[in-house]
């Protein structure tokens, strides 16, 4: 298991969604990934292209500037 962070600050839907799709595509099952945006929308769009694609969602924050969403790899 590694842990990595996707910068998505600034991108606006649904250039978040894909960069995380993109990035996830080159970890393993179990890595984590910190995705860090400034779309809010980002808090119900990653999680429900997580659930659509086997992924976990561990954790959310919002602190009204920045977004916070980690997630670990699902298996294939």
């Amino acid at each position: 298991m590694s842990k990595h962070e996707l910068d998505a600050r600034r991108l606006m839907c649904p250039l978040p969604v894909i960069r995380t799709q993109d990035k996830v595509a080159t970890l393993g099952p179990g890595d984590i990934l910190e995705v860090v945006c400034t779309d809010h929308g980002a808090l119900n769009d990653i999680p429900a292209w997580c659930r659509i694609n086997g992924h976990k969602v561990l954790s959310t924050t919002d602190d009204k500037r920045e977004v916070r969403i980690t997630i670990e790899v699902g298996h294939d």
